[in-house]
């Protein structure tokens, strides 16, 4: 399910708390969804009862990678994300970083790729002030969507 409203969200996380469940949540581009990823979100979902998946805006990526992102716009990158059964919700973030989404969720667990640290993220600080845990995963070596576009632009190019 796509969630666009945060009081929505903020809503919604408290009853899924209320009946005891544990929450996970992550964040990415997911531009160019690939095996990576899926693995990725398979092995989040593993950490708890319900898997939120914060998703960077169009202009979000922009900013972060350059003009030539996204490849995919963000309404088709949530709806393959919703189509998978280890997704439960999905919410779409501006800003560069999901540091108001994790203070809305304060999800029990914060996954990310094994290509960060724990010191390396922001969002850090936030989550070990409230408790939670942060759980980084192994990257999954030649499966990332940068690596895919590389692979397309070298296979194709006339």
């Amino acid at each position: 399910m796509i969630i666009q409203n945060k009081n929505l969200l903020n809503n919604m996380v408290n009853e899924l708390k209320n009946q005891n469940l544990k929450i996970v949540f992550t964040n990415g581009c997911f531009d160019i969804l690939h095996k990576g990823h899926v693995e990725y979100l398979n092995h989040a979902k593993k950490f708890g009862d319900i898997l939120i998946v914060g998703i960077n805006s169009d202009k979000s990526i922009k900013n972060i990678k350059g003009d030539k992102r996204p490849i995919i716009p963000l309404e088709s990158r949530m709806y393959v994300l919703d189509s998978l059964k280890s997704v439960d919700f999905i919410v779409p973030f501006e800003e560069d970083t999901p540091m108001d989404l994790i203070e809305i969720i304060k999800p029990a667990v914060h996954v990310k790729g094994g290509d960060y640290s724990v010191e390396d993220l922001p969002e850090s600080k936030i989550i070990k002030k409230y408790g939670g845990k942060i759980k980084i995963i192994p990257f999954i070596e030649g499966f990332s969507t940068t690596t895919v576009i590389e692979w397309v632009l070298e296979k194709y190019k006339s």
